[in-house]
């Protein structure tokens, strides 16, 4: 009863705070310039084609949803610059997005005002004013990812565009043998969609790290940056190896062919979830809490 009041509090204090705000003019800070916000944003990705903003109308995106409610908060147009673009129905537990606005609001109505706005399968976990050397694309120095693969003769009722799920029995060590071939600094053409734009196929994989969570297999992945569909063709050429299907080697003959017609099966974009992004310390930004927080193995 204890917590069915607090969430009953939240609500009505965060549709407090929108409200407080909706009627606010546009004007009201023009003369002190524009600030800069850093939030985190969390999100389901499986009803959306993707983070970015698409061409065609009527096609959801999680940035034009977010634009949309922080638009709503600030009572003026709102545009937002994102860590890394993920692919339709990909997940995300710690997008970092930026924004300038001349409005000004206090940390919490962005965050509880904003989410009032939203959908339930979006929300802003924090948010923070920063400087304006601050961008979150270019300001980042790692990004991390997390790929979870459901086992089981039997596909899931729960969670089912939360993981991907094969029926296939996957030996764990063989996979983890063949990640090993994958870190360091190397040209991924084969690891990458054919219809990537990135100017290099040139990455560095710092670390990838593969573990099992009751019937989940982890997929850890940190790098500088990551390529059109990179993680989901790790996974394509992991699961096979996990089955027997190739060997371990496999992995990296295929990273040295250069040629993505090499590297077997995209894997589906459920159960990839974007989890962490690093930034240099100056900007004192929330950890990460290394979700998503359904895990049982929190590493």
């Amino acid at each position: 009863m204890q917590r069915d009041k607090t969430q009953l509090d939240n609500q009505q204090e965060a549709t407090s705070v929108a409200s407080s705000y909706s009627g606010a003019g546009q004007s009201e800070a023009a003369d002190s310039g524009l600030s800069r916000y850093a939030l985190c944003v969390e999100y389901a990705g499986a009803a959306y084609r993707g983070w970015q903003t698409q061409k065609e109308k009527d096609v959801p995106s999680v940035q034009e949803t977010v634009e949309k409610a922080l638009s709503k908060i600030a009572n003026q147009p709102v545009k937002v610059i994102c860590a890394g673009r993920t692919d339709a129905c990909v997940s995300g537990t710690y997008q970092i997005i930026h924004f300038d606005t001349s409005a000004e609001r206090p940390d919490r109505a962005w965050v509880m005002g904003t989410n009032t706005q939203l959908p339930d399968d979006i929300c802003i976990r924090w948010a923070k004013r920063v400087d304006d050397s601050f961008h979150a694309r270019f300001s980042a120095m790692e990004r991390r990812y997390r790929y979870l693969i459901y086992t089981s003769p039997v596909k899931p009722a729960l969670l089912s565009k939360g993981v991907t799920w094969t029926h296939k029995e996957l030996d764990l060590s063989r996979m983890q043998e063949a990640a090993s071939y994958l870190i360091g600094k190397h040209d991924f053409t084969s690891y990458r969609a054919i219809a990537c734009q990135a100017n290099s196929p040139v990455r560095e994989v710092k670390a990838m790290d593969l573990y099992s969570a009751g019937d989940l297999i982890v997929i850890d992945v940190r790098a500088n940056a990551f390529l059109h569909h990179m993680i989901r063709n790790f996974a394509g050429v992991l699961m096979a190896i996990g089955a027997g299907e190739a060997e371990p080697l496999w992995a990296q003959q295929v990273l040295e062919a250069r040629d993505r017609s090499q590297g077997g099966v995209t894997a589906p974009p459920y159960g990839l979830y974007f989890v962490d992004v690093k930034y240099p310390e100056q900007y004192d930004l929330p950890k990460s809490e290394l979700g998503p927080y359904f895990l049982t193995q929190n590493g």
